[in-house]
């Protein structure tokens, strides 16, 4: 069914600060099942985490795509765990959380709402270890839904969800195989069901993080295959469109799903994830105008969402990809307008590992994209302090990254070399972090400091091997959904090293592989109009730079001249 979003049951209203009352709509009695009258004692006397929880607030009369699992529930709250559903498609999950706990109140036999409860505590691809707490509140709800459940199908799904919970480890990769596993269970029983189909394409795309190169191109296939299957049956699926977003988020894939990209937004018109998802792709075709439009309108409407009080993160999440397109287009007064708003808001950013990662890249981004050495030399780590700054390794790592080329671009290399020190020991730290990536996320860029501080130094081949280092480890893993994109490529920081050694014709090379894997960036466009000239190729150069002029036609940066003046205009 289409699904808006009315009041739901067991929530009479929800406004747009985020403070819901709740105020039980009864539905009728089924047979066999619990009635409703009883439904709040009960559930509240055996799960009182269902009460006081995190829960993040819908927007009324919102719609969210077509979703129809036909839950093994009472009819009244079928409607309600279908768009319940619909936003965990949506990567929506405190919200979706808060709708299933409704229905468990309303409902309290109703098994899959108590699935729906656990499987949004845990993200699988934003590599989020849940806590502690989190566990033992999913273990509840599974025991719940282990207890009510009737159907296979369902049953499936929660043993899927209950084996990423069992283990006691801390790592997230010892509990997501359980869950890839189980998903491949309940897929193989029921491949034309259009929810499980689309989750078994999230979990293919989850196992593809840990895979070598070849491996990981095989489940993305795979994944895109299962994904369109279901989208060719319904066009409005949000689960279809949304994670064939994420599987065509990735090297040579971005064409590949233009046409569910584009049509993402108008099934769910005010959920702030589908308004953000088509950057990825966007990003990938170096569409800036398209990066820009489409986040502002996310970062709109995540304003409505907020979570314990505080600023949803898919807020400073699209404020991030804002910023990054208009700081390719050279548009820096927009960029650093964002950023005032968003850090001077009153209050609280969402203390989670995309709010950290947010607000620690924003200004290390618009100091480094703007190459502005001394203000990126200043920029303090661990901002704001009431972050758990221990648990985001890399997020704190992109300060340092930033601080160490702003201090080798101003000659303070003691300072450079205690910011190089500071990533390899965050590097190492990460090590024991939710996601394996997150350590060579970090040496890429330890990488790309140590090659600016070798040349600093004199030491022109250890510079070079660095940089080349720090191509490699990019190419070994694919980019973090997290974020639009490195603070400097490490392509561009090989085009920018080899240029500043007097090596143009190589500089030209490294700017030009850089453009293929991340088109349309405005200082990898001006650097190979730069290496084209001072390599002898005027007519190379003219074609990068009108390239340059037509992605930035309103670029307020000085060096704009500069392009004007090699496309010869």
């Amino acid at each position: 069914m289409r699904i808006p979003l009315p009041m739901a049951a067991g929530i009479c209203a929800v406004s747009l600060l985020g403070v819901a009352t709740t105020a039980p709509v009864f539905a009728e009695p089924v047979a066999g099942k619990s009635t409703p009258q009883d439904s709040e004692a009960i559930v509240a006397a055996a799960f009182p985490w269902l009460w006081g929880s995190d829960v993040g607030n819908p927007t009324p009369g919102d719609d969210i795509g077509t979703v129809n699992f036909g839950a093994d529930c009472d009819a009244a709250v079928r409607a309600d765990f279908d768009r319940a559903l619909g936003y965990m498609h949506h990567m929506m999950y405190v919200q979706a959380r808060g709708e299933f706990e409704a229905i468990t109140r309303t409902d309290p036999d109703c098994a899959m709402a108590y699935w729906g409860v656990a499987t949004t505590l845990f993200q699988p691809l934003w590599a989020t270890t849940p806590s502690e707490a989190e566990i033992e509140r999913a273990r509840s709800a599974l025991e719940r839904a282990r207890a009510t459940v009737d159907e296979e199908r369902e049953h499936l799904l929660i043993e899927a969800t209950a084996a990423f919970f069992e283990p006691e480890t801390d790592r997230l990769w010892d509990r997501l195989p359980g869950w890839i596993d189980g998903m491949a269970a309940a897929y193989d029983a029921y491949p034309d069901d259009h929810d499980i189909a689309a989750l078994q394409g999230l979990a293919l795309l989850t196992q593809a993080q840990a895979e070598a190169a070849e491996e990981r191109h095989a489940l993305h296939d795979e994944a895109e295959a299962i994904l369109r299957d279901v989208w060719e049956r319904e066009r409005t699926h949000p689960g279809a469109i949304h994670y064939s977003i994420h599987a065509t988020d990735a090297d040579g894939r971005a064409e590949n799903a233009l046409d569910m990209v584009e049509v993402y937004g108008e099934i769910a018109p005010r959920v702030p994830h589908a308004l953000h998802m088509p950057s990825h792709i966007y990003v990938r075709l170096g569409d800036w105008p398209e990066v820009i439009d489409w986040n502002t309108r996310s970062a709109d409407v995540a304003q409505e969402h907020e979570v314990n009080g505080a600023i949803s993160f898919h807020y400073i999440h699209a404020v991030d990809y804002v910023i990054y397109g208009h700081l390719q287009r050279g548009e820096d007064s927009a960029a650093d307008g964002l950023w005032e708003t968003a850090r001077d808001r009153e209050r609280r950013h969402q203390g989670s590992f995309p709010g950290a990662f947010h607000l620690a890249a924003v200004p290390a981004r618009l100091a480094v994209e703007q190459q502005d050495w001394e203000k990126a030399a200043a920029l303090e780590p661990r901002v704001p302090d009431y972050l758990a700054w221990d648990d985001f390794q890399w997020p704190e790592g992109l300060t340092w990254y930033a601080r160490g080329l702003g201090a080798v671009h101003t000659g303070d290399l003691d300072a450079a070399r205690e910011a190089a020190e500071r990533l390899a020991e965050l590097a190492e730290e990460a090590k024991s972090a939710a996601d394996e990536r997150f350590t060579v996320y970090i040496d890429v860029d330890r990488h790309i400091l140590e090659g600016w501080i070798a040349k600093a130094e004199g030491n022109e081949e250890r510079a070079t091997d660095k940089l080349q280092t720090a191509v490699e480890l990019e190419a070994s893993v694919e980019k973090h959904p997290v974020t639009p994109g490195a603070l400097l490529p490490p392509g561009e920081a090989l085009g920018n090293l080899l240029l500043a050694l007097d090596r143009p014709a190589e500089a030209l090379e490294a700017y030009t592989a850089a453009e293929e894997l991340w088109p349309g960036r405005y200082y990898t466009l001006l650097g190979a109009a730069r290496a084209a000239e001072a390599a002898g190729k005027p007519e190379v150069a003219a074609e990068w730079a009108t390239r340059l002029l037509e992605v930035a036609p309103d670029s307020e940066r000085p060096d704009i001249g500069l392009a004007r003046d090699l496309a010869g205009t």
